[in-house]
């Protein structure tokens, strides 16, 4: 019943315990003495008690540590001459209190002897009491002064938004958080929440408890919600980050988003705090917190784990999940446990948790404190004690750095993100698996993977729980060599031209022959598909295993068809095409130019001096074009010279001809070309528009040569080839391709890519390629074997 220790003991608890086990169950600490009930009560119980009609008007006074009441046979002034007596033990049995003299009178002999009494400590000496109360006034000073300077410390104060509605950080560092908080790096911290349902006064709960009632976070009187999105501030004092967040139930189109930021918030808390005004305690406070546990236990612990190990850090994130404080507050009924003085609040509590089937394994504890506010304000003083209790208590939850915090919560926001389908909102649970998982779905079957958000980044691949089927769209089937699975392994093989060991010469030429061949990295080639002239097995009845994989979207397929031949015969021959043209670039250059400017009009600057372009300054390459102005002479690239105008004035007639961006634009204000007479530069450009009808009748026979090589590349290309048509910049690096950049395709994926970001050679066996071949960056940095 009361908390002191026996007087069998000989044990005195200076502490003392509300004796009236009312409302609280007798664990509380006493913080009244009323004469007429005969006992000392706790805050809860003194309130219950009094708000009674016919004990309205019992005369009750505040008491501090180390009180011991006045003996209860002695206040009506039965003691010796009159004189009231304190109190050396109470018996807890006859529920009074009694000093030396009235404890030997009525509880010497008979059955009280037997009844249990504790002890209350040694009353102060007349000097002592002197001393006490000369030095209640200094007591009171100091008492002011403590809250000023308290006052003071919160006078900087101020709350920012953490992270908004969408689930964003709004601050990027963990420099940009301290400074927030305005705390020192190396300070350790906990971090307190609260959560509850919008609209019970979440916000003005953390002002008056951990504030002083300054209006830190937002508290708004009108029906639009003030916190939206997660709002955190520090607390000086009790070196604390309080974090605010938004209401449960309240009007938003991404309810499930912020369902789920609300558990990022829970998993970096130590303390949390469910806020109640409802005058009973409904069950969504179970089911949340229920299900809050479950997904806590699920998806959080690991990747806190995990990051506990990626950052290095020296601290566990998490041991045990946050300790919960149920703060209810009520008007007109009464708390929980006040009418079961014999059942603690605890039990009631996993009672209630258990009839719901919801179990809060993930919380260090769930404990309840409840106030009755009769008339406003509300008595934040119990639950401030509560919380100073818990923070002081680094049993299970030690304070940590604030870097520490910043990169749990980053890590938590960077690893579950992304939108939430409405038709994936759950009503039955608070916090559903698909809030947390990958969202994405086989193409098949439609299984979803079972891995955690955002896996793919750190090299684990998709995974369902159930088989998936064939379907021919997506023909996805794989191949395992039937030898080596026999033998306890696993080797996926796949068809292809020819053997790894064979030249690519030599390879064409065995695949002309026998067709293409399966090979198996241990057991060497397992199948050719022309190996006799008639009776071929299919290799699935002989050779192979058929396997069924999930198709995962962005992924290549399994057994499009990797036959290559055809252009590995292209890439041969261009091969040598190519080697023929970069070593005869240079000499055709310089012999097309001298021919040039032999049949050049007088004024044109010579190509041997042009080394630039004269308006951009672009450096000329061996392969490059130089064009000529035909207004001024000067040499140009050939995005500097597209435009066309009339130069009679040059012997070029009255036709419009390559001319300069600078020379057209001071053509354009010329009202009409007068037609002169020609002089001596009719001659000069007689043999350039001869030269010039020649190279555009060479130009329209290339091109009726490149339509139908076109069409051959296009038809030897690999079935898993983008074709060119749709490829219009570089995969990579996002470049548009023009008639001087090239297309490539990565022998490994299968994009179009620039020259530049195709630089690589590497073998891809699992696309036939078993020599070194052109694959891309990104398929280049991918480990282990393409």
């Amino acid at each position: 019943m009361s908390g002191h220790g026996s007087s069998s003991e000989k044990g005195v608890n200076t502490s003392l315990i509300c004796q009236e086990s009312y409302s609280c169950g007798g664990s509380e600490e006493a913080a009244y003495e009323c004469d007429e009930c005969r006992s000392l009560q706790c805050v809860r119980c003194e309130l219950e008690l009094h708000s009674q009609e016919r004990l309205k008007n019992h005369e009750r006074v505040q008491i501090g540590p180390g009180h011991v009441p006045y003996c209860d046979n002695c206040k009506g002034g039965n003691g010796d001459n009159g004189k009231r007596h304190r109190s050396v033990v109470r018996c807890q049995n006859c529920k009074v209190n009694l000093c030396q003299d009235c404890q030997k009178r009525t509880h010497s002999g008979g059955n009280k002897k037997k009844h249990q009494l504790t002890s209350y400590p040694p009353p102060p000496k007349p000097a002592e009491v002197n001393s006490v109360q000369t030095s209640v006034q200094p007591a009171i000073q100091i008492a002011d002064e403590t809250k000023s300077q308290r006052a003071k410390l919160l006078e900087q104060v101020s709350s920012f938004l953490l992270v908004d509605e969408n689930e964003e950080m709004q601050i990027k560092d963990e420099a940009s958080f301290m400074k927030s908080l305005s705390c020192e790096p190396d300070q350790l911290l906990k971090v307190v929440s609260i959560f509850g349902n919008t609209g019970e006064g979440k916000s003005h709960t953390l002002n008056h408890t951990f504030f002083m009632g300054r209006e830190v976070f937002k508290t708004s009187p009108t029906q639009e919600s003030c916190t939206v999105g997660v709002w955190a501030a520090f607390d000086p004092i009790h070196k604390v980050v309080v974090i605010d967040t938004e209401g449960l139930l309240g009007n938003s189109s991404k309810q499930g988003q912020r369902t789920r930021l609300l558990l990022k918030v829970l998993a970096i808390s130590d303390l949390i705090i469910y806020r109640t005004h409802a005058d009973r305690l409904h069950d969504d406070l179970f089911k949340f917190l229920g299900d809050a546990s479950d997904a806590y236990l699920k998806h959080f612990t690991k990747e806190l784990k995990a990051t506990t190990a990626r950052c290095g850090l020296d601290v566990p994130l998490s041991t045990l999940g946050p300790a919960v404080i149920i703060f209810h507050e009520t008007v007109h009924t009464k708390l929980l446990g006040s009418e079961k003085s014999s059942e603690s609040v605890d039990r009631l509590l996993m009672e209630r948790f258990r009839k719901l089937s919801r179990f809060p394994e993930a919380f260090s504890s769930v404990q309840y404190w409840g106030t009755q506010t009769l008339s406003p304000p509300t008595d934040f003083r119990g639950l401030q004690n509560k919380l100073e209790q818990l923070l002081d208590n680094n049993a299970t939850r030690s304070p940590r750095t604030p870097v520490v915090i910043f990169k749990a919560l980053q890590a938590l926001s960077e690893r579950f993100n992304g939108e939430i389908a409405g038709e994936l909102v759950a009503h039955s649970c608070f916090f559903p698996d698909e809030y947390f998982t990958c969202s994405s779905l086989c193409l098949s079957c439609g299984s979803g993977c079972k891995n955690s958000m955002n896996h793919l980044g750190e090299g684990v691949c998709h995974d369902a729980k159930h088989r998936c089927r064939y379907s021919v769209q997506y023909d996805n089937r794989i191949y395992t060599c039937k030898a080596c699975y026999e033998g306890g392994k696993e080797v996926i093989v796949v068809p292809k031209t020819s053997a790894s060991s064979d030249s690519p010469w030599m390879g064409l030429a065995k695949y002309a022959w026998s067709g293409y061949v399966i090979e198996c990295p241990n057991c060497g080639v397992i199948y050719r598909s022309r190996q006799y002239w008639y009776g071929n097995q299919d290799p699935v009845d002989t050779v192979v295993r058929t396997e069924i994989q999930h198709v995962w979207p962005g992924s290549d397929g399994f057994l499009k068809d990797n036959s290559n031949a055809a252009q590995r015969l292209l890439d041969g021959v261009n091969l040598v095409a190519q080697s023929v043209s970069e070593l005869s670039v240079k000499p055709a250059k310089a012999v097309t130019s001298w021919l040039t400017d032999q049949i050049a009009p007088a004024y044109w600057k010579p190509n041997s001096l042009i080394l630039g372009c004269h308006k951009c300054h672009t450096v000329f390459q061996d392969n490059d074009t130089k064009h000529h102005c035909r207004a001024c002479g000067e040499g140009f690239c050939d995005g500097c010279s597209s435009k066309a105008a009339p130069v009679p004035e040059r012997g070029w007639g009255l036709a419009p001809v390559r001319v300069c961006d600078v020379c057209f634009e001071q053509r354009a204000s010329y009202a009409e070309v007068l037609e002169a007479e020609l002089e001596e530069e009719e001659g000069g450009t007689l043999a350039r528009k001869v030269g010039e009808a020649v190279t555009n009748t060479i130009g329209v026979v290339v091109t009726a040569i490149d339509i139908p090589l076109g069409l051959v590349k296009d038809a030897a290309r690999p079935a898993y080839w983008v074709p060119d048509q749709d490829i219009l910049s570089c995969h990579n690096c996002q470049r548009e391709f023009t008639a001087k950049l090239s297309k490539h395709h990565c022998r490994a994926c299968g994009q179009g890519v620039c020259d530049e970001c195709s630089a690589e050679r590497r073998a891809v066996p699992s696309r036939g390629w078993d020599h070194p071949v052109r694959v891309c960056t990104s398929c280049n940095q991918k480990p282990g074997e393409l």
